[in-house]
């Protein structure tokens, strides 16, 4: 059955058998009115795709139950440009690069945001990346909120993004991450295995919703405070706003997280702590630990990002 796109929010269609091994760009054509293919053609490469959470070609061939997002909201007026931005590297090779992305800076041009983001700062930086996701999204393979620092790897090849959304795809990528919660969390650790999907009641938002899609998630207590928990906090998917989902469902919510937290920075008791926080302007969220295989040599690579400044600085006050 055909869609009626909504601006305000990603379209997601999800493939059947029927139409297992057809093109990308065929198969939005036909599943979406109004969108010829030519137009369609062009969004897949501008990164406004996903196919199970990774940027495809328009030629990639659908699987049964692959689940695509596609944002039809768009895109920036404005030329895409390179920006002299700083970047944090952590490796670098002929294939690849890791960089270690600060809060507050967007992953790619998206609407209302024309410039600044780590895409205009590694055109600058680097000669060569991958095209695949399109001339705005140079080497973009995977992304972090705004307002989550961490690792990121960047594919300068095409043969290298393929490879590297492959393993994003079929979850053999290690992603963990470090959280700070309201709430002292009981168990040790355990698995957050529920769906999530668009809010209903707020499409701006995600949320546990039932027939979302399967979300899981493994945490595990790194250290506990009179009234917080610091958590390791690994993604076995990759869903938008996925470990701020799943710890709000909890009742968990992440610290300076405006969006899931339900107002809970402001109820801190202590004002010293609770005045930190409010200054942070970003979620307690940071993308620590990174491992794949390396695209061309399959060898294992495993990266680390120490907690930034802001993170610790509010840990040793707690």
């Amino acid at each position: 059955m055909n869609s009626e796109p909504n601006h305000n929010s990603p379209l997601t269609l999800s493939v059947t058998a029927e139409d297992a091994g057809e093109r990308l760009d065929v198969f939005l054509a036909a599943h979406i009115e109004g969108w010829s293919r030519a137009r369609l053609h062009r969004l897949i490469e501008a990164a406004d795709v996903l196919v199970n959470g990774s940027v495809s070609k328009p030629s990639h061939k659908l699987r049964p139950n692959d689940h695509i997002e596609i944002d039809l909201t768009p895109t920036p007026s404005t030329s895409f440009a390179p920006e002299d931005i700083p970047v944090y590297v952590v490796y670098e090779d002929d294939d690849l690069v890791v960089v270690n992305k600060p809060a507050g800076m967007v992953v790619h041009p998206a609407a209302g945001v024309d410039s600044g983001t780590l895409a205009n700062a590694l055109a600058f930086h680097f000669q060569r990346l991958s095209s695949t996701g399109g001339a705005a999204r140079p080497g973009i393979v995977h992304r972090l909120d705004k307002g989550t620092s961490g690792l990121l790897v960047v594919a300068k090849t095409e043969a290298a993004h393929e490879h590297l959304a492959d393993q994003f795809r079929d979850r053999e990528v290690f992603k963990s991450y470090v959280a700070l919660v309201h709430g002292q969390v009981e168990k040790e650790g355990g698995e957050i295995d529920q769906p999530i999907a668009r809010d209903p009641r707020n499409r701006t938002r995600m949320a546990v919703v039932r027939g979302g899609r399967p979300s899981l998630s493994i945490y595990k207590i790194r250290r506990r405070f009179e009234r917080f928990t610091l958590l390791d906090v690994e993604l076995r998917t990759g869903r938008t706003h996925q470990i701020r989902v799943h710890l709000a469902w909890l009742k968990y919510p992440v610290v300076g997280d405006e969006v899931y937290g339900a107002g809970r920075d402001k109820t801190v008791i202590n004002p010293v702590i609770r005045s930190r926080i409010a200054k942070l302007g970003r979620q307690f969220l940071h993308a620590e630990q990174l491992g794949f295989s390396h695209p061309r040599t399959e060898r294992k690579m495993a990266f680390t990002s120490p907690l930034p400044k802001e993170l610790q600085a509010l840990v040793d006050e707690i």
